[in-house]
């Protein structure tokens, strides 16, 4: 399972709000549609983003799970609601889990692979949340 850098507020809104895209200059790679991506929240902050919320202050974790469901290119950005960017890629989401307790780890740009620990430590956090009422 491949990993994917994002950074907050925008991580966190993907975990916790309905930010249900990803924002981005490249189109996704084809081998990456239907993918099942862990979601990391980067060292620094997006300076110019304004999101309010809880869950946003985390930084070099993983903190949730989604899956990459297509790709298009937006020249307005309104087709993807509030969270739409003008003229860049709009990669869509879905069945986005946040993780209860975020998996620390150094991301990297673009796609990376996460180490043997860390995939372990996050799907253990997605187990134990399924057996958890």
């Amino acid at each position: 399972m491949k990993a994917l850098t994002v950074r907050q507020p925008w991580a966190g809104a993907i975990a916790h709000q309905s930010k249900r895209i990803e924002n981005r200059t490249w189109q996704l790679p084809g081998k990456y549609w239907g993918a099942r991506v862990l979601i990391h929240a980067s060292a620094q902050r997006d300076r110019f983003a304004v999101v309010y919320g809880e869950h946003l202050d985390v930084y070099s974790a993983i903190v949730a799970v989604a899956t990459i469901t297509g790709c298009h290119y937006s020249e307005d950005g309104t087709c993807c609601g509030p969270w739409g960017e003008e003229r860049v890629y709009h990669w869509t989401l879905a069945d986005v889990t946040a993780l209860p307790t975020p998996v620390p780890a150094t991301g990297a740009l673009g796609f990376w692979t996460p180490t043997e620990d860390v995939l372990a430590a996050a799907l253990r956090e997605l187990t134990d949340q399924e057996v958890t009422p």
